[in-house]
C-alpha cells in the first residue's frame, strides 16, 4: 500500500487496508482478460481509480444502513473501494456490460464484501429509490442528473466525481468541492466532487 494513501487516511483499519491492498492485483488479473482499465492508466491504479473514489469517503461519507446506487460503474469505481470503508452500508453497482459485473461479483466474493450487490442493466430502465447515487466521469451532469434524479429518496443526494467545475443550475441545491484543496495531488488538480439534489 502506498504511503500516500496511508497519509489521507491514516485511521482506516488493518481489515480496510488489507482489502484496499489486495485490489490492485486482482483488477490486474482481470484486466489481461478485460479491458477494464487502459495498461498506461492501470500504472497509476492507486492515484487514479483507488484513491479518486475514495475522496468521497473523506469528503462525503455514508453512513451505516444507507443504500447506494453507483451508476456506470465499469470495474466497479467508485462503489468496490467504497463499500471496503463502509462495510455496514449497502451498494448496489449497475452497469449495462455483463461481463464487468462479473469481474465486481468476483472481486467481492474474494473480499467477502457482503454488502454488494451488482446489477445489469441501463439506468433509464432501473426505478428503485436509494439514499445516494454515485457516479464516476458517466456522462455530463444535467444528463446523469436526468437519469437518476428518479433514483433518489425525498432527502437523497447525488454523489458525481468529475472534471472541471460545471455549472449545476438544474439541480435544486448543489455544491462543489475541489479535490485538489483536499488531495494536494497534480491528478487531482482539475478534478471535482459534486453534491446535488
Amino acid at each position: 500500500m502506498s504511503d500516500f494513501l496511508l497519509h489521507y487516511f491514516p485511521d482506516f483499519s488493518e481489515e480496510t487496508l488489507s482489502k484496499l491492498n489486495r485490489l490492485q492485483p486482482l483488477y490486474a488479473y482481470w484486466n489481461e482478460r478485460i479491458n477494464l482499465i487502459s495498461r498506461k492508466d492501470f500504472e497509476h491504479f492507486e492515484m487514479h481509480h483507488l484513491l479518486h473514489s475514495l475522496t468521497i469517503a473523506k469528503l462525503h461519507p455514508f453512513e451505516a444502513k444507507q443504500q447506494i446506487l453507483d451508476v456506470g460503474t465499469g470495474g466497479g469505481f467508485p462503489g468496490v473501494p467504497l463499500a471496503i470503508v463502509f462495510p455496514h452500508t449497502q451498494f448496489v453497482l449497475l452497469d449495462s456490460i455483463a461481463k464487468k459485473l462479473k469481474v465486481i461479483e468476483d472481486i467481492a466474493e474474494k473480499l467477502q464484501l457482503k454488502n454488494i450487490t451488482t446489477l445489469h442493466t441501463r439506468i433509464e430502465e432501473h426505478f428503485e429509490k436509494y439514499d445516494f447515487v454515485t457516479g464516476r466521469a458517466v456522462k455530463n451532469l444535467p444528463q446523469f442528473y436526468a437519469w437518476t434524479e428518479k433514483n433518489l429518496k425525498p432527502q437523497g443526494s447525488i454523489v458525481y466525481l468529475s472534471g472541471g467545475v460545471q455549472s449545476l443550475s438544474f439541480a435544486k441545491q448543489e455544491k462543489h468541492l475541489s479535490l485538489y484543496t483536499h488531495f494536494p495531488e497534480s491528478y487531482f488538480e482539475t478534478k471535482q466532487l459534486f453534491v446535488f439534489r
